[in-house]
């Protein structure tokens, strides 16, 4: 059975080349997804994160020309959820898109808190973005 999916999504007033470069670098991800973790850093080849959740790996999808910049988080448990996320240009601008799976176990309040915490983050990430020079 497929999961349900929402599409969570923030239109950024930058062109797409400048919000993927800063979006794809993981060093800059404690910055725009505080909902998600604390801090990152590469040990032994791998992104390990902390978090309110615990410790965390993180996969990310190598650089590429279409926007793509969808991860792998592994939790403590050993469980892994496949996260999408693109830049789509949008005229001038861009648009974030993450796609947010809902969990078998999880509630209709559950679902609708993490879809706003990724709401949160993308609108942080434009924040950021929007209010660098150039």
């Amino acid at each position: 059975m497929a999961a349900e999916s929402r599409h969570v999504s923030v239109h950024i007033d930058r062109p797409l080349d400048v919000v993927y470069e800063y979006a794809g670098d993981p060093t800059n991800m404690p910055a725009w997804a505080p909902g998600l973790l604390k801090s990152l850093e590469q040990v032994d080849g791998q992104w390990i994160a902390e978090s309110g959740a615990g410790r965390l790996v993180i996969e990310f999808t190598p650089p590429n020309p279409y926007g793509v910049l969808d991860h792998d988080v592994t939790f403590p448990s050993g469980q892994t959820f496949h996260n999408p996320l693109r830049v789509l240009p949008d005229g001038d601008g861009c648009e974030i898109v993450f796609t947010v799976r809902r969990q078998p176990d999880m509630t209709d309040a559950e679902y609708d808190r993490d879809c706003g915490a990724v709401l949160a983050d993308l609108q942080a990430l434009k924040r950021i973005v929007e209010g660098r020079p150039g």
